[in-house]
């Protein structure tokens, strides 16, 4: 249940995405994580005199197959501008990036939460746009010195940046988009959206609109948040913000127009957030076209090959999901939540089991517990699709019952066996049928009053002959034990 607030919270994100290319933007020096600093550099992304930069072709393909997948409108004609400003790892003075002719515009992306927490909302897309990177300053905060150091190995890696119309209406709504969003990136393969190597940063725009009296709408200042390293984060930032605005409003009734857009920093251990600088404004980094680098033009015939590579979206994905194997379209989404190689592994299994239900259970209830437990990839589970449909399907014939079916495939992760070797290892056979009906008429032979009951009406009485039947045998199964016991007591006169 939502709780009334008596204002609406305006959220609008700045998504900065690192491309999946192995060099940067405008030079051939590697954007491999990872490497000792400063060993990743050159004349032209550290910006000495005399170099010159050369577009990377295949990063603008890449930011072109994500404004393609926002449904964006792609200019044909987009050229590069330096936005200037003065900061340690930023050793041009400048950064390459575009202004009033951005390569894409005005798309969309909706966020849906199956569980219902809020309504489907589409959320604007102001714009796409290309950029470099700049370098990484370190603070030597532990050792107590003050001293900055720069690792410039990032400067000039190439940045897809999203920013979105104010369309978000609570924190958490936006930390369901942006997992919407990372999760389409992935499965277009432009970005592996890793948030703990930098690859992708948010920055989020949030005020208030308050209702008065007179009928008219109050905004207070709009306040940008960064150093959010995760989509926790960034919910937990905007709910404190959020708060905070609310309290200041009620203290002061100071509104938007009246004091200069500022810019706090997340203090995610004190769970608050910091007051850093006033807001630049874009006349404030006296932007101009960058004269070194050729416009770009976009041809239809461009935008037409790289569509026929994009795949299926994840929210076309999940319907697909749902509609084919008769899942429920929480069970859908969150297999596709997981990436497209699990969704992979999945399909594979349900066409072998023949019962997507079935295969969902097993790879939410079992699967993903193991690749969570280990914090392994479904790439590298030893137990293939092929392998898990031979355990599940004589778990549904009734060889086994869940919970040995369950013990068979823990060793089956733990060892890489067959289902045929596990059960031989472990002294497992499967029962037949002829030997369960010969134990079930031995077991009702020994217990009339449970046989009475039964008639009775009391089937819950047929309880009693189960733990019975797992001493005499321990392979057989409970479940084909109940049934059979039962029918024999019903063909009794």
């Amino acid at each position: 249940m939502s709780t009334v607030t008596p204002f609406t919270t305006i959220i609008g994100l700045e998504v900065h995405v690192q491309l999946m290319t192995r060099t940067k933007l405008f030079c051939g020096c590697s954007t491999r994580f990872g490497a000792a600093p400063n060993t990743q550099v050159c004349p032209t992304c550290i910006g000495l005199p005399g170099s010159l930069p050369v577009m990377n072709r295949q990063a603008f393909d890449l930011a072109l197959r994500s404004a393609l997948a926002l449904e964006c409108r792609i200019a044909p004609f987009t050229k590069w501008d330096r936005k200037n400003y003065f900061y340690p790892d930023l050793p041009k003075g400048y950064q390459i990036s575009q202004f009033d002719l951005p390569f894409s515009s005005d798309g969309s992306l909706a966020v849906v939460d199956p569980k219902g927490a809020f309504e489907p909302r589409r959320v604007g897309i102001v714009r796409v746009h290309l950029e470099e990177d700049a370098g990484k300053s370190m603070h030597d905060e532990a050792a107590g010195t003050g001293d900055t150091r720069i690792d410039l190995n990032r400067a000039g890696t190439p940045l897809c940046e999203i920013v979105t119309q104010p369309d978000l209406r609570s924190p958490q709504e936006a930390r369901a988009w942006l997992n919407e969003l990372k999760l389409l990136l992935v499965y277009l393969g432009v970005s592996d959206c890793n948030m703990q190597e930098g690859s992708l940063r948010v920055d989020a725009n949030v005020n208030l609109h308050i209702p008065q009296a007179d009928g008219r709408v109050a905004k207070t200042p709009i306040v940008e948040i960064k150093n959010m390293n995760s989509f926790r984060s960034v919910e937990r930032a905007l709910v404190y913000e959020t708060a905070r605005q609310w309290e200041e409003w009620q203290a002061t009734k100071v509104e938007m127009g009246k004091t200069p857009k500022q810019t706090r920093g997340w203090d995610d251990p004190a769970g608050i957030t910091r007051a850093q600088r006033q807001k630049e404004e874009s006349s404030d980094y006296r932007y101009f076209p960058e004269p070194d680098l050729v416009p770009v033009t976009v041809t239809e015939q461009q935008i037409a090959s790289i569509r026929g590579k994009m795949g299926v979206p994840p929210v076309s994905l999940r319907k697909t999901l749902a509609d084919t194997w008769k899942i429920s379209p929480y069970d859908a989404d969150v297999l596709v939540n997981q990436g497209p190689e699990l969704v992979d592994y999945f399909e594979d299994l349900a066409t072998r089991v023949g019962e997507g239900k079935v295969a969902s259970n097993w790879m939410q209830q079992d699967v993903l517990r193991v690749l969570n437990e280990t914090n392994g990839t479904v790439a590298t589970f030893p137990v293939r699709p092929a392998g898990l449909a031979d355990l599940i399907g004589r778990v549904v014939k009734g060889d086994f019952d869940t919970s040995r079916g369950r013990e068979i495939f823990a060793e089956m992760v733990t060892s890489g066996r067959s289902v045929d070797d596990v059960v031989a290892s472990l002294g497992i056979s499967a029962v037949s049928d002829d030997d369960v009906i010969a134990l079930c008429r031995e077991l009702l032979a020994a217990n009339p009053k449970i046989v009475a009951d039964v008639k009775s009406g009391k089937e819950q009485a047929a309880a009693g002959l189960i733990g019975q039947a797992k001493k005499k045998n321990a392979n057989v199964n409970p479940g084909k034990v109940r049934a059979v016991c039962l029918d024999l007591i019903r063909g009794m006169e």
